[in-house]
């Protein structure tokens, strides 16, 4: 079986992936690490091998390739260049834009958005973590910049909360730290965990607020928030609820603050505006799912991501959904 943890460099991928046939075989024994093939179709086993390197089911009668069920199924890209942009996009601190992906793999901007955009898909898996203990809640608000449009052009009362021309999306993070012993100087170290929980909201209402908040936090966390008005919906008989009131200047109260959701605030935004510059409101979501597994995954090595994404490439998609997934 292959060892992940060797590919710590985009290097190591590239000399390992050196052939087609190298990364189709690696998706066959990581896909059916047993040897048995299952067929995508009417789910039959052992089905068995063809001469020209395909599989054929027993029952249903159906020839299919490895990477039918896999969002790779029907791409006339190269494999080696779809793992090079699976690799870049996850290790990427801010990600990576189609603009230079298109020039990193050898591809048209065009595919290069292509690929981006179904890779994208993989991680709205992640996003939809629980949440519990202190949760801090907030609301950010993307686009509408006015200061640059002509005085004509400009739309009145965009200011604050405002959703006439921003896309308002919504924020829950929680943190806390574990002791690990440093095997060197034997002495306990603290290392602090963050999950974010993020996702566009149609606007930052207590009827759309409070059921993301009951899905997605546990009952009988603390939960922090700003003084926003939708929060006062909280249930207090599930939650314990402390607002933080900025527009007084106050930033901690009995210790507790925002800055934990307001600083993925600050890593989304750097990701937005330094590297894509901008998206539209009907990608945004990717966007966002895209971002919070970067956020949450920034302690685990390079190695660990590309694994993670690979097997969610192939193993976390359904037949029917590949079909679908348009970029």
């Amino acid at each position: 079986m292959i060892d992940f943890t060797e590919f710590d460099s985009l290097f190591a991928l590239t000399l390992y992936f050196n052939s087609e046939d190298k990364c189709k075989q690696t998706i066959i024994e990581s896909r059916w690490k047993d040897g048995d093939i299952v067929c995508p179709f009417c789910g039959k086993h052992h089905c068995y091998h063809r001469s020209d390197g395909s599989f054929r089911c027993p029952v249903c009668e159906k020839n299919f390739s490895c990477l039918v069920g896999t969002i790779f199924e029907n791409t006339k890209i190269s494999l080696r260049k779809w793992f090079m942009a699976m690799y870049l996009i996850s290790t990427h601190k801010k990600g990576v834009s189609s603009v230079q992906l298109s020039v990193d793999i050898d591809v048209t901007q065009k595919t290069a958005w292509f690929i981006l955009h179904k890779l994208r898909t993989l991680f709205a898996n992640y996003n939809n973590a629980e949440l519990s203990d202190v949760v801090q809640c907030d609301e950010m608000y993307l686009g509408g910049r006015e200061t640059n449009k002509h005085e004509s052009k400009r739309t009145e009362k965009t200011q604050g909360r405002s959703i006439k021309t921003k896309t308002p999306i919504f924020g829950m993070a929680t943190s806390w730290y574990e002791e690990e012993i440093n095997h060197v100087t034997g002495e306990v170290v603290k290392t602090k965990y963050s999950i974010v929980n993020a996702r566009k909201v149609a606007n930052a209402k207590a009827e759309t607020l409070i059921p993301i908040i009951e899905k997605y936090i546990a009952e009988g966390s603390l939960i922090v928030t700003d003084e926003l008005s939708a929060y006062c919906s909280i249930d207090r008989s599930k939650y314990k609820h402390m607002v933080v009131r900025h527009g007084a200047k106050e930033y901690v109260i009995n210790g507790f603050t925002t800055n934990g959701i307001e600083g993925y605030w600050g890593h989304f935004k750097r990701t937005i505006f330094g590297i894509y510059h901008m998206v539209s409101k009907k990608y945004l979501q990717r966007y966002i799912d895209e971002s919070v597994y970067r956020y949450n995954t920034k302690g685990y090595p390079a190695s660990w991501r590309f694994q993670d994404m690979f097997n969610a490439s192939i193993g976390r998609v359904q037949y029917e959904d590949v079909k679908h997934m348009v970029a």
